[in-house]
């Protein structure tokens, strides 16, 4: 763990692409990034699943053996651990571990903090060297309360957690405060719009993540391009050839 523990530094984030397949990781690694994620969102819909349901365990675990293998380090999402017993998580933690991932993504989804908690001592205990990051959902799916957000991220850490993650959260105050008061690498998702790298290196940030951002660029890209050659527009500049995206993909 280690290795990628080391990249989460203040002041100089992780910036954590989120890949859903082995061409998007591969393509990442290749682009420069020493650590790419996945992206529940993703790995569930391009295989006709729904997100935050537990319903891609087995996809996840394939995708893992699959993208551990290329140069990179890989930290996957495993949603609310696919399971609420945490004996069946742990034996997650350790299947993924010994495919090669360096890290795990684990959400609350705004159920009993106490709850994450157990999952985390699991899977700290079945797999030290396991990078876990604890998500909590208060400003993704709760009523954006820093003070609950405060008291769940150092239940986490008090557990095991190696770091927090708290989407949706943007206010410059809020964030730093996250930064100052948990002892733990604060990761954020990135919001368009909203967050530039800059800004959130400098209230200490230690992670940035997309998310399922690109997959949503690609599908959006995807559509886009075909609408294109439909409707005698032109294509998108930069799309790179057949032979080029082989070379790429190390195929």
């Amino acid at each position: 763990m280690s290795a990628f523990a080391d990249l989460h530094r203040r002041g100089a984030p992780l910036v954590l692409p989120n890949a859903w397949d082995h061409a998007s990781a591969a393509a990442l690694f290749g682009a420069g990034f020493p650590a790419v994620g996945t992206t529940s969102l993703g790995v569930a819909a391009v295989h006709g699943l729904p997100d935050a349901t537990g319903a891609a365990r087995a996809e996840t675990i394939a995708l893992t053996k699959l993208i551990a293998r290329l140069p990179g380090m890989v930290t996957v999402d495993i949603e609310s651990g696919f399971s609420s017993n945490p004996a069946e998580v742990a034996d997650l933690a350790v299947r993924l571990s010994d495919a090669g991932a360096v890290g795990v993504n684990l959400e609350d989804a705004m159920t009993d903090p106490q709850a994450l908690c157990g999952l985390i001592e699991a899977i700290k205990r079945a797999v030290p060297g396991l990078f876990v990051n604890a998500r909590t959902d208060t400003y993704w799916l709760g009523d954006s309360s820093l003070d609950e957000t405060l008291v769940r991220a150092e239940s986490y850490v008090d557990a095991g957690a190696d770091g927090i993650f708290v989407p949706g959260m943007a206010e410059p105050d809020e964030i730093a405060a996250v930064v100052d008061q948990v002892d733990a690498p604060l990761n954020l998702l990135f919001l368009p719009g909203k967050h530039t790298v800059t800004e959130l290196a400098a209230l200490g940030v230690s992670r940035i993540s997309t998310g399922s951002l690109l997959f949503r660029a690609a599908v959006h890209a995807t559509v886009a391009t075909a609408l294109a050659v439909r409707d005698e527009q032109p294509v998108p500049p930069g799309i790179p050839g057949y032979d080029e995206t082989v070379k790429m993909l190390g195929l």
